[in-house]
């Protein structure tokens, strides 16, 4: 790192955008990936250097970043192409909820807002279990999560806990751990078998389409495709692990779950 704190920042990744907005210290942005859509007057604010798995790295370096902050091994390639040019990076790899509000912390750390960050982390912290307590008074139901439509992906790390925090089942709770969205495949057999109440759907970035959920073979004796109850929730709200997730994201399943 060029100096303390780093004063022009690169995000790959859109909760790291969020966080350094929340913080106040938005200034020290100086692009951000093309996901980025919260707040929403980053479109407008910020430069766009970056899809998820590949980024311009030419116009990140005419940035002059002091700090790029990257997410997960999928990113590893770009990381390691801007550490040979000499450019300082932090990965972050938050998988659950714990991680998340360890992100928030450690932004905070990052450009010395150390008090600020632990006050937000504390914020969500008193707000997860303030909805934890409150879907205690309520009957719990199964939920099937749809990352993905194709091959069938259930829900990461994160989002299983907010299901279970907000007062669901997570019907495939023992793929929580699995990091890779491969290792979470499952099969339409098993969704079926596993009768969920509610379906949740959010196909990591485009449009879910709830007639295509409808007609699988056999989903028709599954209770939320015979009920109706299936609910999109929009992918930056739920699949990106930072405060939108703890926030708007948790508020969609809460209200999925309860009505």
């Amino acid at each position: 790192m060029r100096q303390f704190p780093p004063a022009r920042i690169v995000c790959l990744t859109e909760e790291t955008v969020e966080t350094l907005y929340l913080l106040g210290e938005e200034h020290r942005i100086v692009g951000v990936s093309g996901y980025a859509v919260r707040p929403a007057r980053v479109r407008r604010e910020k430069p766009r250097v970056s899809a998820f798995t590949t980024a311009n790295v030419p116009k990140i370096l005419a940035l002059n970043p002091d700090l790029v902050l990257t997410f997960s091994d999928l990113q590893a390639p770009i990381a390691a192409e801007l550490i040979r040019a000499g450019v300082t990076v932090h990965a972050f790899n938050q998988r659950d909820v714990a991680g998340i509000l360890a992100m928030i912390r450690t932004v905070g750390a990052l450009v010395g807002a150390t008090e600020r960050a632990d006050r937000l982390a504390r914020s969500y912290e008193a707000r997860l279990a303030e909805v934890a307590a409150s879907a205690r008074r309520r009957p719990r139901k199964r939920v099937y999560f749809e990352e993905w439509d194709d091959p069938l992906i259930s829900g990461i790390g994160w989002v299983s806990e907010l299901i279970e925090i907000a007062g669901g089942d997570d019907v495939f709770v023992r793929l929580r751990a699995c990091k890779s969205a491969t290792e979470r495949i499952v099969t339409s057999e098993a969704v079926i078998a596993a009768a969920p109440e509610i379906v949740l759907a959010s196909w990591c970035g485009k449009k879910v389409v709830r007639d295509k959920i409808c007609s699988r073979p056999g989903w028709d004796a599954i209770p939320a495709v015979r009920n109706g109850r299936i609910i999109e929730i929009k992918s930056p709200l739920i699949l990106q692990p930072g405060p939108a997730a703890l926030t708007d994201g948790l508020d969609a399943i809460v209200h999925a779950i309860s009505k």
